[in-house]
């Protein structure tokens, strides 16, 4: 077990925007919302953002007799309501004996097109030595895109002259944040890290963009995670308790203020973050940069994929690195695939470039989350050694071996998502593939749905039917996955305004029934269409002639002997570990 963790007024996590506070110590107040900042001048407002305030009276070790149990603040009490909510979990984290679906039942959805699919919250990239290091980050980000298009952040080191970390960040997509970045030496530097950010409703805020910057004794800390930790909130309480501030909502500042607070005296930034990564629970493919050094780690369940190449650079012998999320992101950039960052796995980079890694967490079995191969992955990439692309078209596959339709006249992908497993299911049903579903690449990201007139246009801002392909034909339609069954709805009736004689539905994975704690972005559990009906429910709902989806015991097979050491609690309700709920007693003792 870790040292106990002591807080101290010498720790400069206490300044939040140049903001003073004057509250109890004991209770974090909710903080005001941030203005809204453009994407060319956020610099300057995160610029001191963990610096230390000007006087911090210490807390008292022990709490007065009139607070016997301190009230959590906001953010914790919302954080514990939200999972309650969105997991169906009850104090004990045990889910609730699920209630008989019911077709007439009225189903909760959401009329945003964009919420009936599941979200990878974030992408990370790394580069170490090289003279252009913001630009071959930025390049990696494009790649990465598909992983979160809410915010980006680029923090760069190198220049002898400076002490500082340099940083860039915004909201909005990579051109959009980075349209001028990049001119000049603004991010001058040979190493840096960089972030891209899908964020959940009611978190896009400019705070919340990644990489998070920090000053330690040890001189400036920048922090890229993508994952995200079970345990966060009992640790945010904790830290709170003894005095930290938090400045965002992000479970990454988490590992800032333990890193802070690590004991450990010996081995620099390296040790801090073991220490701090010890005390964490959940998934993280985390990078950190500091002046000297450059680390990558991932969690021991290697829920998340993090990749690490060589590039070469022109005029000198030795190579740079590069970290990524995955592998088309190396691609890009040119950068020679090396290996995966392995499951429990720190490596680091000095000044010199010499390369070490050590191993410093306890040893568990791998639970790489099987929904990379199903949707979040670009289907270029490799990830955890298999081909996304081959893998999606093997689903399609299986999908017609199990659940064939004899008599159709085309098989029709919802773009793009679900084009390779379409052609596997061509493939394997000799039932000529068409492309009759045409998405519009111009339609950007639509968050107007409020109005009447978006909710009536809905997916035909994106998806156009070609009705020379559908009108008289019976189609089967083939998706990566299906969540909430509102998108699946419109694009039923959408194909049969078209014309289409039948239309039957094919997932080419199986019914999703749990949320995430992992990373990824889920409904509430009760607004999950497979947890909310059955099969013959959801066809009727969807409006579909025949709904079917890979059978969970299919996907398996196709990862043989792997199948264990892939996360499918998302369909099977195997979850290998569950959050840590804050509860009044925990609070009351002051952990």
């Amino acid at each position: 077990m870790p040292a106990p963790y002591i807080f101290t007024k010498s720790l400069s996590l206490h300044k939040i925007l140049d903001q003073k506070t004057t509250a109890d110590p004991h209770v974090t107040p909710r903080q005001p919302p941030p203005a809204a900042v453009p994407a060319t001048s956020t610099t300057k407002h995160f610029s001191n953002m963990f610096s230390p305030p000007p006087s911090f009276a210490s807390p008292p070790s022990t709490l007065p007799s009139s607070v016997t149990k301190p009230r959590p603040s906001l953010t914790c009490r919302l954080r514990k309501r939200t999972y309650y909510r969105r997991f169906g979990l009850q104090a004990s984290i045990s889910p609730p004996a699920p209630a008989p679906p019911t077709a007439s039942q009225p189903f909760a959805s959401d009329d945003s097109d964009d919420s009936d699919s599941l979200h990878e919250e974030c992408g990370v990239v790394g580069v170490w030595g090289h003279p252009s290091s913001a630009a071959v980050a930025y390049y990696a980000l494009h790649a990465l895109q598909h992983r979160g298009q809410e915010g980006a952040g680029i923090v760069t080191s190198g220049e002898s002259f400076s002490p500082d970390l340099r940083e860039y960040k915004g909201l909005g997509l990579v051109s959009e944040v980075f349209a001028n970045a990049l001119d000049g030496d603004s991010l001058a530097g040979e190493s840096a890290i960089a972030h891209n950010r899908y964020s959940t409703s009611g978190e896009k805020s400019v705070r919340n963009v990644q990489p998070f910057r920090a000053s330690f004794r040890e001189g400036q800390v920048a922090v890229a995670h993508n994952g995200n930790l079970t345990n966060a909130d009992v640790l945010r309480v904790e830290l709170e308790l003894r005095g930290s501030i938090f400045a965002t909502s992000s479970d990454t500042e988490v590992v800032l203020h333990l890193m802070a607070t690590s004991v450990g005296s010996s081995g620099g930034v390296a040790r801090k973050a073991a220490d701090a990564l010890n005390r964490v629970e959940g998934a993280y493919s985390i990078l950190i940069l500091t002046k000297e050094t450059l680390i990558a780690v991932r969690d021991p369940y290697g829920f998340r994929p993090l990749v690490m190449g060589e590039l070469k650079v022109e005029g000198r012998a030795a190579p740079a690195i590069v970290f990524a999320s995955e592998t088309c992101a190396l691609d890009i950039v040119e950068a020679k695939f090396m290996r995966e960052v392995e499951p429990g796995e720190m490596v680091s980079i000095d000044r010199e470039g010499n390369i070490t890694n050590s191993f410093p967490f306890p040893p568990l079995r791998r639970h790489a989350c099987v929904f990379e191969h199903i949707y979040f992955s670009k289907p270029s990439s490799v990830v955890f050694g298999r081909s996304v692309y081959m893998s999606r078209f093997r689903f399609g596959e299986l999908l017609a071996t199990s659940a064939m339709v004899p008599d159709a006249d085309a098989i029709v992908p919802v773009p793009e998502s679900g084009v390779p497993a379409a052609l596997g299911y061509a493939s394997a049903s000799g039932i000529q593939f068409q492309q009759a579903i045409i998405r519009s690449h111009y339609v950007g990201r639509t968050f107007i749905q409020p109005t009447q007139v978006a909710r009536d246009i809905g997916v035909r801002l994106k998806l156009a039917p070609v009705e020379a392909l559908i009108r008289g034909r019976s189609v089967v339609v083939v998706d990566d996955s299906i969540v909430r069954g509102t998108t699946s709805k419109k694009i039923v009736r959408m194909l049969r305004d078209a014309g289409a004689r039948e239309v039957h539905f094919r997932i080419a994975c199986p019914p999703i029934t749990g949320g995430c704690f992992y990373g990824v972005d889920t409904p509430d559990k009760e607004k999950l269409l497979s947890n909310r009906m059955t099969d013959a429910e959801a066809c009727e709902y969807i409006g579909a002639d025949s709904l079917a989806f890979l059978p969970l015991d299919a996907m398996h097979e196709f990862l043989a002997d792997e199948a264990p050491t892939f996360c499918d609690a998302c369909f099977s309700g195997n979850y290998p570990v569950l959050p840590a709920v804050v509860t009044p007693p925990k609070l009351a003792a002051g952990f």
